[in-house]
């Protein structure tokens, strides 16, 4: 039995018999059960860390929007792609109209993408306040709240194929499914590759790229301040102390950790995820599509949006 992409980028399903994986036994109930865990989890985490944000509402910091807006798109990640897939499984089959399918099909690839634009823009912003401190000290709310809008935007633009792709079709008779269409021979594969390109692996590269850029200015700037107090602490004719190198706020510093424990988390959940995707359409008879390993990692993407807050808790205080 061989197994097609059909719900795009998050799930697979078999295109043999009732069309839900591994029907009737083990690995189905874990299915459920992993779901329904996600699911609670996700919203359970992020409707307490948008409470704590509404209670600190006062605390008018540039990471907190980012924070709330993130938060937002975990939840369409929640409501929209794991309940669907949840309640898909447990009927055997897509119980809607099309317009209801194409909805959701929508909003699971919007949710995908909102989730890494914004935690990009706010990388992006960590990245300003740290190796250009005079671009971030001269930045607007109004632009960061541009750049969220742009993060928004781009994520619904980019979005939109799947409106066109999915739609209720016969897969057996008296059997519908929201299922994809895609031009033969080259239009699934070169769509799978194109989402895999703008999702993940060139916003991981961003990602990284900054990250390692933030990590060397501090350990320069440490390097530099160890070196001021040692060399260039004078004393004045009045006794004063000149010299002293400025550091990096200890707030801002919290912020920097918080934002590259959720890069690593977000790179840790999605790589494995797009790595059997391209691998599956670019070598689908070598490649992984079945087993107990290949099904986990299918599910298991989507617990980037259930660490997400408890990461954020971790650290906004």
């Amino acid at each position: 039995m061989r197994l097609e992409f059909n719900q795009s980028n998050t799930e697979w399903r078999t295109s043999e018999g009732n069309g839900t994986l591994f029907t009737g036994n083990k690995p189905a109930t874990a299915k459920i059960a992993v779901l329904s865990f996600v699911f609670v989890l996700a919203t359970l985490g992020n409707c307490i860390f948008l409470c704590t944000l509404w209670q600190k509402r006062k605390r008018n910091s540039r990471t907190r929007l980012f924070l709330f807006h993130l938060c937002t798109a975990d939840l369409v990640v929640a409501f929209f792609q794991v309940l669907p897939q949840l309640l898909w499984e447990v009927t055997d089959q897509f119980l809607a109209p099309n317009a209801v399918c194409k909805t959701i099909k929508y909003l699971q690839i919007v949710g995908m993408f909102a989730s890494t634009y914004l935690l990009l823009a706010m990388t992006l912003d960590r990245y300003q306040a740290i190796c250009k401190p005079m671009i971030a000290i001269t930045k607007s709310s109004l632009q960061r709240y541009l750049v969220v809008g742009m993060a928004w935007a781009f994520s619904l633009v980019f979005s939109l194929p799947q409106i066109f792709i999915f739609s209720i079709q016969e897969v057996q008779p008296q059997v519908f499914e929201c299922w994809a269409t895609f031009v033969k021979p080259w239009g699934r594969k070169s769509y799978i590759t194109w989402t895999a390109l703008v999702i993940f692996v060139m916003p991981a590269a961003v990602l990284i790229i900054c990250q390692v850029k933030i990590c060397r200015t501090i350990y320069l700037t440490g390097q530099k301040n160890r070196q001021e107090k040692i060399s260039l602490t004078k004393v004045n004719t009045m006794g004063s102390r000149i010299g002293t190198a400025m550091g990096i706020p200890s707030t801002l510093l919290k912020t920097l950790k918080m934002t590259f424990l959720v890069v690593v988390v977000y790179i840790l959940c999605w790589a494995p995820f797009f790595i059997v995707q391209l691998w599956s359409v670019w070598d689908p008879t070598g490649g992984p599509t079945e087993g107990s390993s290949f099904t986990i990692i299918m599910l298991l993407a989507s617990l980037n949006s259930c660490t997400n807050p408890w990461i954020y808790m971790a650290f906004y205080r």
